[in-house]
């Protein structure tokens, strides 16, 4: 795995590092993947150039083969996750918790999202891989 924080925010590299770690141990993830903190301009840019939305986001994901009948084995690279710790932040206090639980949820989000998991809504009651994120999230003792 390659870790880099782009931002000028290292505050959160070494929680980074133990989150990506135990999520990993608990997924049973074994092949490579980077990791990136951005800026939240970077990611507007981002968001815009690939996805077609002109506003920014907390996490994207590049996975390397996005076509489901190239078979990916144990050993491959799944892609890149891109995190604006400025939007990380803001999600925070928007749902009033710790931004350690919002990282490590955004970490979780873009490795499932790695994993071939997808959403078209963010209702956490419906979509199954916002219910499997949560459900992970709950056995990993993140929530307080």
């Amino acid at each position: 795995m390659d870790f880099y924080n782009d931002s000028n925010n290292k505050d959160y590299d070494e929680i980074a590092l133990s989150s990506i770690s135990l999520i990993l141990d608990y997924l049973g993830e074994r092949r490579d993947f980077s990791i990136s903190f951005i800026s939240d301009s970077e990611m507007k840019e981002l968001n815009n150039s690939y996805r077609g939305i002109d506003s920014t986001t907390d996490v994207l994901t590049f996975r390397l083969e996005d076509d489901d009948s190239f078979p990916l084995g144990e050993d491959d690279e799944m892609g890149d996750i891109l995190i604006s710790l400025e939007r990380m932040e803001e999600n925070a206090r928007e749902f009033g918790i710790d931004p350690i639980e919002e990282l490590r949820r955004l970490i979780l989000h873009g490795i499932l999202h790695l994993r071939g998991w997808d959403h078209k809504s963010n209702d956490f009651s419906s979509e199954p891989m916002l219910i499997e994120q949560e459900r992970i999230m709950a056995q990993l003792s993140m929530k307080k």
